[in-house]
């Protein structure tokens, strides 16, 4: 009967060392995984200030053609 507790222990290890084994593969891949959604993230706040900037120069461009505008009432 002693056998059969040390088979079953052995048995138990031998899961537990599985599991341990994929959850560091997992581990692994989620690390990977949110590094490059990180360098994606810092792109993406690249170009979104890069086309604010280009708005924000298009209004000033479009604010100052005054040719489009009525003349102010006091004319």
């Amino acid at each position: 009967m002693s056998t059969d507790v040390g088979t079953d222990l052995l048995d138990r290890v031998e899961e537990l060392e599985i599991r341990v084994a994929f959850q560091e593969d997992l581990l692994t891949t989620l690390n990977t995984d949110v590094a490059d959604l990180h360098r994606t993230v810092a792109v993406l706040r690249e170009e979104l200030h890069r086309a604010t900037s280009s708005l924000e120069g298009l209004r000033g461009l479009l604010q100052e053609d005054a040719g489009e505008e009525p003349p102010p009432p006091h004319y």
